[in-house]
Order: C-alpha cells, then sequence, then structure tokens
C-alpha cells in the first residue's frame, strides 16, 4: 500500500473522525483509525463501537490497500508538519512509514481484518433536512439529555418523524426540550429513534456547513452523509416516555421579560443558592418578579425585574441551572415564560416561534 498526498488532504479528513478514537482502548485496533485508498480515493474511518465516522478524500494512489495506524499518534504527526507538505505514506509489513518534508514516522499497525466496520444498516426509512436545521435540532435540545442515568433510554436524543416534521426531545427527568425542523419531503413512516449521547455528540461536533443531509434510519443504526464524511451511530434500544404528558396544555399565565436582563438576574441571585440543589423562588405580580435565594449558611440574594405580567400573584420554586439552559437556547431578545400555577412546570420559548419549547419541572423550597 503506497499513496501520496498534501498535508491538509490528509490532515482534514483525519480531525473528521479522531472524535470517536482514544489512546487507551480495552481493543487495540479501538486507538487505531482504518486507513483504506483505491481509485484515487483515500478513505479513514474511526469508531468506537458505538458511534462510527468514515471521511474521505482525493489522493493519488500508487499501490492501493488498507491498513491500521495509531490515530491520535498519526494526527499528532500531520499537525506538526509545515502546511502544504507533501506526505507519502507507504506500509512494509506490519509497519508504517510515513515521509514528509525531511521528517520520516515509522509506525505500528495493525491488520485491517481486525478492525470493526458497519456495513449495512437495514434502512427502513431516508430523510433529507438541511445541515443548518439539523444542526439547529441538536443545539436546542442535546443540554437536556440526561448524564449516566439508570434509565438508559434518557441518556440520549429522541427524533421523532412526524409527516414533514423532524422533531428531536430530550429529558432528565426535571425538565425537557422539544425543537422541530421541516423536512424537505414528507417521512415515509413516523418513526421514534433514540440516538445515544456520544452519537448526539459527535452529529453536533461534524455538522454546520451549508449543504443538505442525508438521515438513513435503520433498525439499529443511524447514518448520516455530510460532504465528504460518513457518520453511523447505534441506537438506543428502548421505549422513550410519553413526553406529550409532561407538556402543559394551556398555562394561562404569560411572562414577557427581556432575555438577557432575566438572564443576568437569575446568574446573581444563583451566587448565593443552595449549592446541592440550586434552587431558586420566584414571586411574580403585576408587571414585577422578584427573584429569591438562600442556603444553609443563612445567606439570602434578592432581585427584582420589569416585566410584563398581567395574572394573579404566584409563588413558584425552579432549580436555576435548568432555567438558565433553557434561556441560553432562546434566541431572540424577548422571552415568554408560560405557567399554570406555583406546583406545575412552565414552558419558556421565543415569542411567536412554537417549534422549540422547554418545560422545567417546579422545586419545593
Amino acid at each position: 500500500m503506497k499513496f501520496s498526498a498534501t498535508r491538509e488532504q490528509f490532515l482534514t479528513p483525519l480531525q473528521s473522525v479522531i472524535g470517536v478514537v482514544e489512546r487507551r482502548q480495552t481493543m487495540p485496533v479501538l486507538s487505531n483509525v482504518l486507513i483504506a485508498v483505491r481509485n484515487d480515493q483515500l478513505s479513514i474511518t474511526g469508531t468506537d463501537l458505538e458511534v462510527e465516522l468514515v471521511a474521505s478524500s482525493s489522493v493519488t494512489v500508487q499501490q492501493p490497500g488498507e491498513i491500521t495506524v495509531p490515530g491520535r499518534k498519526l494526527l499528532d504527526i500531520c499537525r506538526a508538519l509545515p502546511e502544504d507538505t507533501k506526505i507519502t505514506f507507504s506500509t512494509e509489513g506490519d509497519r508504517v512509514t510515513l515521509r514528509g518534508g525531511k521528517s520520516r514516522f515509522t509506525l505500528s499497525s495493525l491488520p485491517a481484518t481486525e478492525f470493526p466496520v458497519v456495513e449495512e444498516i437495514n434502512e427502513q426509512q431516508a430523510l433529507t433536512i438541511s445541515q443548518g436545521e439539523l444542526r439547529r435540532l441538536i443545539d436546542k435540545t442535546q443540554f437536556s439529555m440526561a448524564q449516566q442515568d439508570v434509565r438508559y433510554y434518557l441518556n440520549g436524543l429522541l427524533l421523532e418523524t412526524d409527516g414533514k416534521l423532524l422533531r428531536a426531545v430530550a429529558t432528565d427527568g426535571h425538565r425537557l426540550a422539544l425543537c422541530e425542523a421541516t423536512l424537505e419531503s414528507k417521512a415515509k413512516t413516523n418513526q421514534q429513534v433514540i440516538l445515544p449521547r456520544k452519537g448526539v455528540l459527535e452529529l453536533q461536533r461534524i455538522l454546520g456547513g451549508d449543504g443538505t443531509v442525508e438521515l438513513s434510519i435503520g433498525s439499529n443504526h443511524v447514518r448520516a452523509q455530510i460532504g465528504d464524511v460518513r457518520f453511523t451511530s447505534k441506537l438506543i434500544d428502548g421505549r422513550f416516555p410519553e413526553y406529550g404528558r409532561v407538556i402543559p396544555a394551556n398555562p394561562g399565565r404569560m411572562v414577557e421579560a427581556d432575555r438577557d436582563a432575566l438572564r443576568q438576574a437569575l446568574q446573581r441571585t444563583a451566587i448565593l443558592s443552595n449549592e446541592k440543589y440550586r434552587g431558586i423562588r420566584l414571586n411574580l405580580k403585576q408587571d414585577l418578579i422578584t427573584i429569591q435565594a438562600h442556603n444553609p449558611e443563612q445567606e439570602e440574594a434578592e432581585d427584582q425585574l420589569e416585566v410584563s405580567y398581567s395574572g394573579d400573584p404566584i409563588e413558584i420554586g425552579f432549580n436555576v441551572n435548568y432555567l438558565l439552559d433553557a434561556l441560553g437556547a432562546v434566541d431572540s431578545d424577548k422571552v415568554i415564560v408560560a405557567l399554570t400555577d406555583g406546583n406545575s412546570s412552565c414552558i419558556v420559548r421565543e415569542p411567536g416561534t412554537p417549534s422549540a419549547r422547554y418545560i422545567v419541572m417546579p422545586m419545593r423550597l
């Protein structure tokens, strides 16, 4: 096997897949990347058995073949070489030699046959969505995923097809984030799949350019083609909670506030909240919100903010971090906080934009 390429032709696909490659793995081959060349095409594959990334690039192939080499070491070598260096990559037995300028590196390798690759995903339906919209779905919801919850189906993101809508939902049992985007064509069937946390974060990392994403949903995997990068992730085998039940149907009390002013008032008050439970109390009266916090050291904080509110007085407690996360996902200058009563969840959303909603459960203080 032998090929040559510029440093950038080699580094770009390598950086695209390296996120799933760890230096120390239980299986040595998982700390390697699979390098394959044929027909003047280079493909680099990285996997952690849950998420697989394959990136390709055009190179000059003298001798086709495939081999696996340590991923992080290879990345460090490529980064250390000067820009536009011509790299020659060749194999001899179980050793790999990489030459660039006056530098030469010899790396150990493992056979390509040992590398686990996801071939077919038993596609059930294919969807097309713009990169920007899919990135928005993830950005607006991923912060509400659980981390290492025993209810393993919460440690991921629900993707749901519903006609011409693709819906993303995440919850950790205390708060919920929901966002919807329009598909370019109607989904074949209504379907729910749960993407694991690692897959969500990797997909978020590689999304961002123009163009569309081809999403293929299989029985156990989801696959996305994003430019020269192919993303494949296992799905979580579990049933996502019926999230519709926790979304308040018709909250009657609407608070409209300046998003940044409310965020800053919450951040100031949070300084003296209980470090473990992060509870704050909201007191709402006509056009005024009072935010209070206290902690076991008998310290107290209070902040007031003028808002647009004309309902009855109400007092309710929340985890301040959950409110701040929701406000951080709102893009507009103004924000709506919709309340039912002092014991029910609230909805945080942008004015006039129902496609993204954030539900925060109340706290007893």
